[in-house]
């Protein structure tokens, strides 16, 4: 989804709490917003602030490009393609 300024910022943070077996609500309760604030980000409907998105990659241990990019991430299972490889 677009944000201020035109660009999309799309995320994995769905598929890492999946993956780590984490609600929504537990996910809020350690970056400390309300869990539907984590739902927006999922949704892509809300940008965080660099702050938050350093605790969302503090949280989950992983760089912060892991979680965001301002490029579709490649859908799982989807074909490598020859550029990716």
């Amino acid at each position: 989804m677009a944000q201020p300024g035109g660009e999309a910022v799309h995320n994995r943070i769905a598929v890492l709490r999946a993956e780590r077996g984490v609600s929504r609500r537990e996910l809020a309760d350690a970056l400390g917003v309300h869990y539907q604030t984590v739902g927006y980000l999922e949704r892509g409907e809300y940008a965080p602030s660099l702050h938050l998105a350093l605790r969302l990659a503090a949280f989950f241990d992983v760089p912060v490009e892991v979680l965001f990019s301002l490029t579709p991430f490649p859908r799982i299972g989807a074909p490598a393609t020859a550029s990716e490889g």
